[in-house]
């Protein structure tokens, strides 16, 4: 029975087969490796759209709903809350399925095979301070996978199915930054085999990178920690908090838009000191632009790791309106959170029971780990090993393929 290795990622999902001795990448798009993990549920047609095709259908305003880091809900009491769905009841595990059985269909119309097994990526820790919820995210994930149509179901950790990608030898720690955890896995590579010496797994990656950004950055022009007016006497208060969290947070956007609480901001309006932001913070509700933020976002972290003159541009609420982000600024705002991975890449070697400076190599994987703040706090931890990069965002995917084959 043929095994799809399956990466469904945070934010982008790769399978793969063996084809002879070697692993195969499935085209899931057309000339792509990769597929973005979104859903859009296309309200006109009354169909579930997936890939950039949900992505274009969000850019071009489609009239729908938007789902993208659904990965991020397994294991809380999110994923299993029933919602409306084009008029029909479904949990996020449900949606999640659905995704997965797109992916299954497409790989069994390229390879001519049927598909019931599957090898599925999974990190370390779905959530590094709860063993419970771990568990349950495992539990959810493979719930989504049966429904999906896969009577066998297999996992592995993603970094140990990339450090089987790697092709070179020695002491090497792999460092997978993924949307939503950062994963370790230290191994000692020689004649093809892998030893696997520690593994270790924090919840914390590329989407949350996004939060932290809006949070300090944009968020702040929408009423972020501004000040509102008591509805009687002097008092001042901050704005609540919840809000401005859920609309920087990728898998929570599509939740907030909630008639009852735009009449609360626009309430805020009036008792603001500064007006204007909060009514911005309508506009985006009322308009449904909590995406369209969040990839501003995304796009201008993305400039500023590689530029020193980026912007974060939110012409789409109000010509004009950006906000600098320099990569100095960018490395400050995320410094917490990298010094996080560092501290964690640091413990997994001390699991393994050995100096590090033994370790000749740093391996980075996943599409975050391109961000050069990590990897100067990377280069400091292990300041003797060399830094390497395998396929950021198919090396796993080619690791879980050797496994299953």
């Amino acid at each position: 029975m043929p095994t799809l290795a399956l990466d469904f990622g945070t934010s982008n999902t790769a399978a793969a087969v063996m084809a002879g001795s070697r692993p195969f990448l499935l085209p899931l798009e057309p000339d792509s490796e990769t597929l973005p993990t979104a859903t859009f549920i296309d309200f006109a047609r009354k169909e579930f759209v997936y890939g950039s095709d949900a992505l274009r259908a969000l850019r071009e305003g489609q009239e729908g709903r938007f789902l993208r880091a659904l990965k991020s809900v397994l294991g809380t009491p999110l994923a299993q809350e029933s919602r409306m769905f084009l008029h029909e009841k479904l949990t996020l595990i449900e949606i999640i399925a659905r995704f997965l059985m797109e992916i299954r269909s497409r790989s069994e119309a390229f390879t001519g095979l049927k598909f019931e097994s599957v090898l599925s990526g999974r990190p370390v820790r779905f959530h590094s301070a709860s063993d419970a919820r771990d568990a349950q995210a495992e539990a959810d994930l493979r719930a989504a996978y049966h429904l999906a149509g896969f009577s066998d179901v297999r996992f592995m950790a993603e970094p140990e199915a990339a450090a089987r990608a790697v092709a070179s030898a020695g002491r090497i720690l792999i460092v997978d930054i993924g949307g939503g955890t950062s994963d370790f896995t230290l191994c000692d590579r020689r004649n093809d085999q892998t030893e696997v010496l520690a593994s270790r797994g924090l919840r914390l990656g590329g989407t949350d990178f996004d939060r932290l950004l809006s949070l300090g950055k944009v968020m702040p022009l929408l009423g972020y920690e501004a000040p509102l007016r008591a509805q009687v006497g002097s008092a001042r208060h901050p704005a609540p908090r919840g809000l401005f969290h859920d609309l920087a947070s990728w898998e929570k956007i599509p939740f907030v838009y909630d008639a009852a609480l735009l009449r609360d901001v626009r309430r805020w309006s009036r008792l603001a000191e500064t007006p204007r932001l909060f009514e911005r913070l309508a506009d985006v509700l009322d308009m449904h632009l909590g995406h369209d933020v969040a990839h501003a976002v995304e796009a201008g972290k993305i400039d500023a790791n590689g530029s020193d003159a980026a912007r974060i541009s939110l012409e789409i609420i109000e010509r004009g309106l950006s906000v600098e982000l320099s990569r100095q600024m960018l490395d400050a705002e995320l410094s917490a959170a990298t010094k996080a991975i560092g501290a964690e890449a640091l413990a997994t070697v001390h699991d393994a029971g050995v100096a590090p400076e033994s370790v000749e190599q740093v391996v980075f994987v996943g599409g975050s780990s391109l961000l050069q703040g990590l990897r100067s706090e990377m280069a400091a931890r292990l300041p003797d090993a060399c830094q390497e990069d395998a396929a950021v965002f198919t090396a796993v995917a080619h690791g879980l393929a050797l496994a299953a084959g």
